[in-house]
């Protein structure tokens, strides 16, 4: 039992001391680690033009931000007065009456405008044209022009071309 304490006090004795050189080693670690950084840092140090280029850049930074900040204000202001306008415009609007054309072209059915505008031409009107002025596809055009021409409402007047009955 004794021989064993002194193994165990050798071995406690051991790691002191290589707790000792551990801190050492990194003391050393640590004093090498700030030497290079320093040493970097010197390294890395523009040259006066370039020192001048970035504080020039520093500058106009500041500018652009005071810059930007100033047309925001501008625009809020702006914004602010069109928003005062607008009750003046409403009043305006409000006295004629062109909600009751907006009305009735709302509740055309696709066939009724598709007709209209046949009708509405003298000569008649071909496939691509009514597609452009109802805004509807090639297919469904087609199939209101079918429809159409079963219920009498249009006829063909050539090939691709339609007028009113």
């Amino acid at each position: 039992m004794t021989n064993l304490k002194k193994d165990l006090q050798a071995v406690t004795k051991e790691f002191k001391v290589l707790t000792k050189k551990t801190k050492e080693l990194s003391n050393k670690f640590a004093k090498t680690a700030v030497a290079e950084l320093e040493r970097a840092q010197t390294a890395i140090k523009l040259k006066p033009p370039a020192q001048l280029a970035a504080a020039a850049l520093k500058s106009l930074t500041k500018q652009t931000d005071k810059l930007i900040k100033a047309v925001d204000k501008f625009e809020k202001e702006k914004a602010a007065k069109k928003k005062k306008a607008k009750p003046k415009a409403k009043a305006k609007t409000a006295k004629k009456k062109p909600v009751a054309k907006k009305k009735v072209a709302a509740k055309l059915t696709a066939t009724d405008q598709v007709v209209n505008i046949i009708k509405r031409s003298k000569k008649g009107v071909d496939v691509p044209t009514l597609i452009k002025k109802t805004g509807f596809g090639e297919r469904t055009v087609r199939n209101i022009l079918f429809k159409a021409g079963k219920q009498g409402k249009i006829k063909r007047a050539g090939r691709g071309v339609y007028v009113g009955a």
